[in-house]
């Protein structure tokens, strides 16, 4: 797996990488920031590979998601996981990383489309970034760059493993409701039947012509979906002054705006928290962008940084996470790998 960032020649790297690994699956993606062996990192490439003898894993690159062929998308997905089911008899552990555009708009239906056919392959993963450009986000396999596409790897390993979302975000008391929307586009035009970045700005007590990526960072919204809030993070505020959203949005639906707990110290009990019986061998994290900007803005970005280093994660900033059937946002979407005896670990 290559983590790239956005300054690189994305095409050049995956096209490299091709010619040195011509015979493994290479699976990479954009970046809106790294997950490095110091934390928080900027303009690296930053690769993971999984040893053979730990291992055995099946890609495929899900090509033109916005007119996905569902049935045709979900027997591929079938006959690679029976396959590899089928060939790793003795591997008991199974997961899936799933990487998107993250400018497709397509990551919710995409997420809740393949789900079925997943069986017991937890999945996590992220949506590929541009850094805070939002211009252009790509994926890969196996030196094929593209839009508008996704790669999901399945796997099988003799490590045990555990997938994880964890958010530091607590619902309050402030409530909106969508009363006009282009869900196609996840634009929201109202709110309260008001001008929707004017009504938002009023309700989190800010000037609406000074909203910016850190208002929204430190003041998002989140949806209720059965007994859990999950996050719909603002990206940016349009010309016609609508609020553009990282995930599905739609008329009627009830935001409330969530109160932050405190970012560094939440991770670092999140994170003490799967070494309880083990420490991890490794951790590879999804990070939304919104918890970087959330940590530059509130000066804990070295902290965080340590905390991520101490617990050797490893990942990249996205602009929203893969987790089971839901595309959310404003969250950490990971997998933690726990050594088995005689065996070696993922390698950073």
């Amino acid at each position: 797996m290559l983590f790239v960032s956005p300054h690189a020649d994305f095409a050049a790297v995956v096209a490299e990488a091709e010619t040195f690994y011509p015979d493994t699956d290479v699976v990479a993606c954009t970046t809106a920031g790294e997950l490095g062996a110091n934390g928080y990192e900027e303009n690296l490439i930053v690769g993971i590979g999984f040893p053979s003898d730990g291992f055995v894993t099946t890609s495929l690159l899900i090509e033109d998601i916005q007119e996905l062929d569902v049935q045709a998308t979900i027997d591929r997905i079938t006959l690679k996981r029976t396959s590899l089911l089928d060939r790793t008899p003795d591997m008991a552990e199974s997961f899936a990383f799933l990487v998107v555009d993250g400018l497709s708009l397509g990551e919710d239906t995409l997420t809740a489309t393949i789900s079925p056919a997943m069986r017991n392959f937890p999945v996590f993963g992220g949506s590929a970034g541009d850094g805070s450009d939002y211009r252009k986000t790509l994926v890969a396999l196996n030196g094929k760059a593209a839009g508008n596409s996704a790669v999901l790897t399945l796997a099988r390993s003799s490590h045990r493993t555990h997938v994880f979302s964890l958010d530091h975000l607590v619902p309050g008391e402030v409530q909106m409701v969508v009363t006009e929307a282009d869900p196609t586009r996840r634009i929201v035009k109202e709110i309260n039947a008001e001008p929707a970045a004017r009504e938002y700005a009023r309700l989190v007590g800010k000037d609406p012509n000074q909203l910016d990526r850190f208002t929204f960072a430190s003041h998002p919204v989140v949806v209720r979906i059965g007994d859990k809030h999950h996050v719909r993070a603002i990206q940016q505020v349009n010309d016609n002054g609508e609020l553009v959203f990282f995930s599905a949005i739609d008329e009627g639906m009830v935001l409330t705006v969530a109160d932050p707990q405190d970012l560094g110290q939440h991770l670092e009990t999140e994170l003490n928290d799967l070494s309880s019986e083990q420490k991890p061998a490794n951790i590879i994290g999804c990070d939304c962008i919104l918890r970087r900007i959330e940590a530059e803005q509130s000066q804990q970005a070295r902290h965080i940084s340590q905390v991520l280093k101490a617990h050797r994660v490893t990942g990249f900033s996205t602009y929203g996470e893969q987790i089971g059937p839901l595309h959310v946002n404003h969250t950490m979407s990971g997998i933690a790998f726990y050594h088995a005896p005689e065996a070696g670990g993922m390698k950073r």
